[in-house]
Order: C-alpha cells, then sequence, then structure tokens
C-alpha cells in the first residue's frame, strides 16, 4: 500500500503518445489528456527540446535559441523536472514547436522547423557599384608625460630573505 500512496497512478485509458518529429518519446512518466489539455513532466519531453534550463526563484526559463518560455515550480529539487507535470503544448510552442493532438490516435505530434540554411556572401564584383569610404574621425593619442624625479635615490625597500643557519 504505500507504493500507491507515494506514486500517483494514471487511469491508462487518458494517456498519451508524444511524437517528436515522428518519433516517440519514451518516458517512466507519461503524458496524459485531462479537460482538453495534454499534461507532460517536463523531462524528457522539454528538456529534449530546450537548450538551457535556468532556474529563477520558483521558476524554471527555458531557453531554445531566441524563445523562451517560463514555468513556475511547485517545488524546486533535483528530480522536480521529472515530476512535475505542465500543460505541454504551450510551452512547446513558446519554443517555437508546432504541436498538433489528434484524438483519433491519441498522439501529441510536435514538429521541430527546418533551420534556416546559412547562405554565403556573394563574392567580390568590381562591376558593382562601391560606396566611397567615409572619413572616420578618430582623435590621435595624448601622450601621457613622465614623471621626473628630482632628489636622491630611495634606498631598495623590499625585504631580501635571511639564508636561516642550519
Amino acid at each position: 500500500m504505500k507504493y500507491r500512496r507515494a506514486m500517483p497512478i494514471l487511469p491508462l485509458a487518458a494517456a498519451i503518445t508524444v511524437l517528436l518529429d515522428g518519433r516517440p518519446v519514451a518516458s517512466y512518466e507519461p503524458a496524459y489528456l485531462a479537460a482538453g489539455r495534454a499534461y507532460a513532466p517536463l523531462a524528457p519531453y522539454v528538456t529534449r527540446i530546450a537548450d538551457r534550463l535556468e532556474y529563477v526563484g520558483p521558476e524554471l526559463v527555458i531557453t531554445r535559441g531566441f524563445y523562451s518560455a517560463r514555468v513556475r515550480l511547485n517545488r524546486v529539487e533535483p528530480d522536480a523536472l521529472d515530476h512535475e507535470y505542465v500543460a505541454i503544448a504551450p510551452v512547446l510552442r513558446a519554443l517555437g514547436e508546432t504541436v498538433f493532438y489528434d484524438a483519433r490516435t491519441r498522439t501529441l505530434r510536435v514538429h521541430t522547423p527546418a533551420p534556416e540554411p546559412a547562405v554565403s556572401p556573394a563574392p567580390f564584383n568590381p562591376r558593382e557599384p562601391q560606396q566611397v569610404p567615409r572619413v572616420v574621425f578618430t582623435p590621435s593619442p595624448i601622450p601621457t608625460p613622465r614623471a621626473q624625479w628630482h632628489g636622491p635615490a630611495f634606498p631598495r625597500r623590499t625585504p631580501l630573505p635571511y639564508p636561516v643557519p642550519t
């Protein structure tokens, strides 16, 4: 009986499958559907997508590229991400993912948008109109005057080690 009190048992009829880019996400804590919303623990459903996770007080800031989402946590413990259930679709959409729920197959499909291809700059073409360089005002540095000492030389004040007789 201790196991049933410590471990939340979810009804199997409410469990849903989460597909990330067409592949099922395996987790010990299943995602489920309740009141028309999909709920899932942060790990591994969000941690696979996130670039960085950061605690700011009672909130978890999840960052992915230029996108970020804030989730208020009930507890901040080392294993909180494994057991903290959140409405998964709004968090994933805030991170730039496309989320679609298929009620017939009870599947939540998450698609990562394709990254924009890197484009190299065009090679130099001398026939293209060129911009005339602008004059940039850069003041010349003012030399610092050297310190001049007028007076007697002071003895060295650094202590020298004295050998101890053995």
